[in-house]
């Protein structure tokens, strides 16, 4: 197959022999980089995406070609890596691939065996690629947002999935575990073997032990034939517990010994069952409280979360709400074979201004209904009001409040605390009304029942002094 034009690296402390080969594969149509120690790439590496193909000598000053090598090898896994030496003996040569080189370079080469070493490494790749890479991820297995919390969640799972370490993902329900666990597997090493989860609070007590570990034909009645557990199932990948604050203590108990041993058998056989698996636990408890109450080990608790990650509400995201929106109503119109229906302002504005107390989980269901039921292209607020519920008003929450403001002031001892009130409690009515009217006046001052020459006189008032 044709070579595209692809990112290489070159990596030799010797000038003459980087500036050759950068420049023999530059002028082949690559862009090409060059670095004097394994130390500069690793730098590049925390900084830029990795290459396409890394060329790099053995012997040079600090860390060694092969140690480079090992340390690509176990967080770029994929990554082709051609070993140069003017060493050519057996030990150094096989000590090369035994550490992961794609291909072995004989100092001194020539310059157009080495393009075309690097042209065939490139098309091998592009072929494993598309004969071995994963569907691409569907909308469905997407994690979207640019909030601040979600911008940290990214970075924080780009760096765990390389890391074969447990997980524990807490979040109310709804804000998308899963998605999380299904994120740290596809950027793994385990990529290619199975994700397998499982909801721990769907499956009866009785049958979750079963379900985890599998049985023996039978193991008890209606036991016709062997079952192999989820742990069987995932082994070389990853295995999801959804809602693990809900297992029972005596389950508790097995599951520990399996992420502390790698081990267990089958329920009702005599067979040890030995599996790979990393395992990523979700739940919407508080697991040290319910330690605190005795339903949860605290052993168990800790082999768990040695990582912890936590999913903010929607609620806390709000700015994440269109995107997400549009993301539901493109999926939906893709599985009806519909053009996509779109939010109006208003109807946006009341979609940000909603709690979403089922998260983006109650989002996405919104969207499917309103995909299926609204009549027109654009989404209006009059079409929410059959499917979500309107925003109750809680003024005795602003009052407490609002109370708790007042004592506070009453006992540090300041005075005018009446017109100091006013002002902000004017101001913060008219910044909302201005907010939601974009700016304009008229439709502010109507809105809040009140003149226009008022509201251009307590904007004159109620603004801070520069």
């Amino acid at each position: 197959m044709p070579v595209e034009r692809a990112t290489i690296w070159v990596v030799d402390d010797d000038r003459a022999v980087r500036f050759v080969l950068a420049t023999a594969l530059s002028e082949a149509g690559h862009d090409v980089a060059g670095f004097d120690s394994a130390e500069a790439v690793l730098d590049a590496l925390r900084k830029r995406q990795p290459p396409q193909l890394l060329f790099t000598d053995v012997r040079m000053p600090g860390g060694s070609g092969l140690a480079l090598l090992e340390t690509l090898k176990h967080k770029h896994v994929d990554l082709p890596v051609v070993v140069m030496s003017a060493f050519t003996d057996v030990a150094s040569t096989a000590g090369a691939f035994r550490a992961g080189a794609h291909e072995f370079l004989s100092k001194p080469f020539d310059l157009d065996e080495a393009v075309a070493l690097a042209e065939r490494v490139l098309s091998e790749r592009g072929v494993a690629r598309l004969a071995e890479e994963p569907e691409p991820v569907g909308d469905a297995d997407a994690l979207v947002g640019d909030a601040p919390a979600m911008r940290q969640l990214f970075r924080a799972i780009g760096r765990l999935a390389q890391a074969p370490l447990s997980v524990l993902v807490t979040g109310e329900t709804g804000t998308g575990k899963e998605l999380v666990a299904r994120a740290l597997h596809r950027e793994s090493p385990r990529a290619r073997a199975p994700f397998v989860a499982l909801n721990t609070a769907a499956i009866p007590a009785e049958l979750l032990e079963s379900e985890l570990f599998g049985h023996e034909a039978g193991a008890f009645t209606g036991a016709a034939k062997r079952h192999v557990g989820r742990f069987e199932q995932a082994d070389g990948g990853t295995l999801f517990l959804d809602e693990i604050g809900d297992m029972p203590l005596s389950l508790q108990t097995r599951l520990l010994r399996v992420l502390a041993e790698g081990e267990f058998f089958r329920v009702g056989g005599r067979e040890l069952i030995r599996v790979d698996v990393r395992v990523v636990a979700a739940t919407h408890q508080d697991l040290e409280a319910r330690v605190r109450e005795g339903g949860f080990r605290a052993d168990l608790l800790h082999r768990l979360n040695v990582v912890r990650l936590q999913l903010p509400p929607l609620r806390e995201r709000r700015e994440d709400i269109p995107v997400l929106a549009e993301r539901f109503m493109h999926s939906a119109a893709d599985k009806f074979d519909a053009p996509p229906k779109r939010f109006g302002k208003a109807a946006m504005d009341r979609l940000q201004a909603h709690d979403w107390p089922g998260n983006v989980r109650e989002l996405e269901n919104l969207c499917w209904r309103l995909s299926a039921l609204a009549p027109a292209d654009v989404i209006t607020v009059a079409d929410l009001g059959d499917v979500l519920q309107p925003v109750q008003a809680d003024p005795g929450g602003w009052e407490s409040a609002l109370a708790r403001w007042a004592r506070g002031q009453l006992l540090a001892g300041n005075t005018d605390i009446h017109a100091t009130a006013r002002e902000r409690f004017d101001r913060v009515l008219l910044d909302a009304a201005l907010e939601h009217t974009g700016g304009r006046r008229t439709e502010a001052a109507s809105r809040l029942g009140l003149g226009r020459n008022t509201v251009t006189r307590k904007l004159g008032t109620s603004r801070p002094r520069r």
